[in-house]
């Protein structure tokens, strides 16, 4: 039967197979102009207004200086650029700064502004961190397009491309669809990670689920989302609050990575020095969060080193953890595996030009995807795990205990077993107004079977009359045995006639069984006390009264039944005599 975990382990894996596949099929757009390299630039003072763009003296060479404190502007001619120039779209970065705005030059000389600001980006917004303008249909050609930035934080951050509007709905939907199914698995993931930290109480995985938390309020922020909900955080604040979600995730991600080892494993410097690091980034986040103006670039990449000394830390201790024989490295050096290299390439390589134009972002948010379904995987598989041998250990410890209660000679229940078994009986018979009645049972003359073939053969006699009386067990019935020779049934429901006919069938069962192969022709009896109550009496009273009448059916010559009633303790069953083998 198929268990919760193994359940969860195969949805996720599915779903994570459909999420790959969708990364895979995902199309991308057929022309696609990247502007960076073609941009002039002018930096003028923020009062200035839009309609001196046509007095405005670009530089094509050289970086734009002194553009925090006032407006930047890009202009791209569009006849230098093998694209057709009508039914353009501008997709631009999100970023830090005050105020977009872009001027779309026509053949013709009409020039179409349209304008974004910080708080309000208004139907501009696309998921994956975009910001889209849309040429207005005219009959002219667009001949070149130009960017105003109002307080941008840093020129570095800027990314604009140019394709049909076609292209551009293809790619923006393309890529909210990945975003969408990255955030739903991240949620998914970080809940049901969170879920099995507190069933399971292991802090590695509540790290784990609060890393994925953040990736996803990270991924729902930066893909602008959020702005579904909060509009007025688009623009600055977006970008700042990435800013330190993404240092709190890397955080959040060390602490959980080194947390899942036992004590020991690591040695303490390397322990505390790899937390030291990943706080670090945290704090140094915090600073780097509000910076808008100059050195901004600079922080960055500091910031960048940071992360490469913090995920060297990490690889050496998953690398140590595994060669000590962490189960739990394997999980993460799985998961960490993506992510590591990822993060260490975009220290290293641009990317924010590719990936439908998402970029960098786009690739950290597949990455964390990868790690959270992959440690989610683990986790629900190491559950299974715990589980199987939860259950394999719960089974044992009731076979411990019925094996305790059982006579290891006949199989029947030992004394204890025996009378723990029947008082529940008991109380339902005297709960239901029913019958109860004791059978001891006392194999005849057994001490000379012991005295003339032998203890071995004695035990093979016994452990045939407990198998011979164990077929009598069943719902309300129980049998067992309480001393050397002697076994008791306490049967449910039986009185009078028919309670006598059932110790009879019981006294001739045993006398019927064949011990020829042991003891030769010599037959083994037994005589039977029977207490008989209405309702059903304590144990003790019936034990007592059986043991009356076991003491009867000997002294009046054995193989035989004598039954005492506590309402009639002189009836007793008329003597009976049964061939006797000699």
């Amino acid at each position: 039967m198929t268990t919760v975990a193994e359940w969860w382990r195969r949805g996720l894996c599915r779903m994570a197979l459909a999420f790959l596949a969708l990364c895979c099929c995902a199309p991308a757009g057929a022309q696609v102009i990247g502007l960076r390299p073609m941009l002039c630039h002018a930096v003028t003072d923020s009062r200035q207004a839009d309609d001196t763009l046509p007095s405005l003296h670009f530089a094509c060479a050289g970086t734009p200086r002194g553009y925090q404190h006032g407006s930047l502007w890009l202009n791209a001619r569009l006849d230098r650029l093998p694209i057709e120039p009508r039914n353009l779209a501008l997709m631009v970065h999100q970023s830090r700064f005050d105020r977009l705005a872009v001027a779309y030059s026509y053949a013709d000389g009409a020039v179409r502004w349209q304008e974004v600001s910080g708080g309000r980006f208004g139907a501009h917004w696309r998921a994956g961190g975009q910001i889209v303008f849309e040429a207005p249909d005219r009959d002219a050609p667009v001949v070149a397009v130009t960017m105003r930035f109002d307080r941008l934080a840093e020129y570095d951050l800027v990314h604009a491309r140019l394709m049909p509007q076609g292209d551009g709905a293809r790619q923006t939907t393309a890529l909210a669809l990945v975003v969408g199914a990255s955030l739903t698995l991240l949620l998914i993931g970080g809940l049901y990670t969170l879920s099995l930290a507190f069933a399971l109480h292991r802090p590695y995985l509540a790290w784990h689920g609060a890393w994925a938390v953040c990736m996803l309020l990270w991924g729902g922020i930066w893909s602008q989302l959020d702005l579904l909900i909060f509009p007025g955080m688009a623009g600055t604040v977006s970008a700042q609050t990435c800013t330190f979600l993404s240092c709190l995730a890397v955080t959040l991600a060390t602490v959980s990575a080194v947390t899942s080892f036992a004590p020991g494993i690591l040695p303490r410097r390397l322990r505390t020095a790899t937390l030291a690091l990943g706080v670090v980034v945290t704090l140094f986040g915090i600073p780097l969060s509000f910076v808008r103006g100059p050195g901004l670039m600079e922080l960055a990449a500091l910031l960048g080193w940071l992360i490469l000394a913090d995920l060297l830390a990490v690889t050496i201790c998953l690398a140590l953890a595994w060669r000590r024989g962490a189960t739990e490295a394997r999980d993460f050096a799985g998961a960490w595996f993506v992510p590591m290299v990822t993060l260490a390439a975009i220290q290293l390589i641009d990317m924010d030009d590719g990936f439908w134009g998402a970029g960098s972002k786009l690739v950290i948010l597949l990455a964390a995807t990868w790690q959270t379904l992959w440690l989610t995987i683990a986790a629900t598989r190491r559950l299974g795990r715990l589980r199987i041998e939860r259950d394999r250990a719960r089974a044992g410890e009731v076979l411990a205990r019925e094996l305790a209660r059982r006579d290891a000679l006949t199989g029947v229940r030992n004394r204890r077993g025996f009378v723990e078994s029947v008082a529940p009986l008991l109380d339902r018979a005297r709960a239901d107004g029913l019958p109860a009645a004791l059978l001891l049972i006392d194999i005849d003359r057994f001490k000379s079977i012991n005295d003339e073939h032998g203890h071995d053969a004695g035990d093979v006699v016994l452990s045939r009359v407990g198998r011979r009386i164990a077929a009598w067990e069943g719902a309300m019935c129980t049998a067992g045995r309480i001393g050397g020779e002697e076994f008791a049934l306490l049967a449910i429901g039986l009185e009078g006639v028919v309670l006598e006919r059932f110790a009879e069938s019981v006294r001739a069962g045993i006398a019927a069984c064949d011990h020829r192969d042991t003891i030769g022709d010599r037959s083994v009896t037994a005589s039977i006390g029977v207490a008989e109550t209405r309702p059903a009496a304590e144990f003790r009273l019936l034990f007592k009264l059986a043991d009356e009448a076991l003491y009867a059916a000997k002294r009046d010559g054995r193989n035989r039944i004598r039954r005492i009633a506590p309402e009639a303790t002189d009836r007793s069953y008329p003597p009976q005599r049964a061939r006797i083998n000699q």
